[in-house]
């Protein structure tokens, strides 16, 4: 039985749409254009994406295997919520991940993973340097380039379980350092903190990387829970304010 070619065809182009869906919904999901917590109503998506109910919801799962979304039997999907709590979990196991990960891949890596760290690194920093222009594309670069390091820092581990794991935390806690930077914390220099890490990683000093790594991400984490506290305090009604009314 010989395959129609005009199948194939019409099944790479739904697997794109799909795939491009997926990724302009997390991206917004990532960003908080769409709030934490919100239902994601399919005649909204549909007409905000442009695309049919099938590659929608093909997305949609994809998503909800991210944590980025979740499912609720019949009555569709929600935007996972976000909290202090569930950061400080996603954070934590990442921590353990990705500080182990880097110690593996600091032992095993060769000539090609120190060259990835390089380059990833000297794209990183030169983004690092334009960050003050306050430009939404820079800062959409800078994003891409940080992942991009990190991902090269753990490339040369070995075990496949470990990077996707790092990877899912990764996404995951996106969005969560999202909120944290329009405020960034005054003192601290994330081009210095990332500077450290590439040395230590290319000296071969496993522990000295793996500890920089650990302070690197508790310090985000402190961040965000600086800034999700600061909303909370923000959208609280004031103290000691009486209803309508009261008497």
């Amino acid at each position: 039985m010989t395959e129609d070619p005009d199948q194939n065809e019409d099944v790479a182009v739904a697997k794109t749409i799909a795939n491009h869906t997926y990724q302009q919904l997390r991206r917004d999901i990532v960003s908080g254009v769409l709030a934490p917590g919100s239902k994601l109503r399919m005649d909204m998506l549909i007409k905000r994406y442009g695309v049919g109910m099938s590659p929608l919801r093909e997305a949609l799962v994809r998503l909800t295997g991210d944590a980025l979304v979740h499912a609720e039997g019949q009555r569709g999907f929600w935007v996972s919520p976000i909290s202090i709590e569930e950061l400080d979990d996603t954070m934590a196991i990442r921590t353990l991940i990705e500080t182990e990960a880097v110690v593996r891949s600091i032992e095993h890596g060769g000539p090609e993973w120190e060259e990835r760290v390089r380059q990833a690194y000297e794209t990183l920093s030169s983004l690092e340097a334009r960050l003050s222009e306050n430009d939404e594309g820079v800062l959409a670069q800078w994003e891409r380039a940080n992942a991009q390091f990190h991902e090269a820092l753990v490339s040369a581990c070995g075990s496949p379980w470990l990077v996707r794991l790092r990877r899912m935390l990764h996404q995951h806690s996106e969005r969560y350092r999202a909120i944290s930077l329009a405020n960034r914390p005054a003192g601290r220099d994330v081009h210095d903190e990332h500077e450290a890490i590439a040395e230590a990683a290319l000296s071969r000093k496993s522990l000295r990387a793996s500890r920089l790594i650990e302070v690197h991400l508790q310090r985000t984490a402190d961040a965000v829970r600086e800034a999700m506290r600061a909303r909370e305090e923000e959208a609280a009604p004031p103290r000691g304010k009486r209803r309508q009314g009261a008497r």
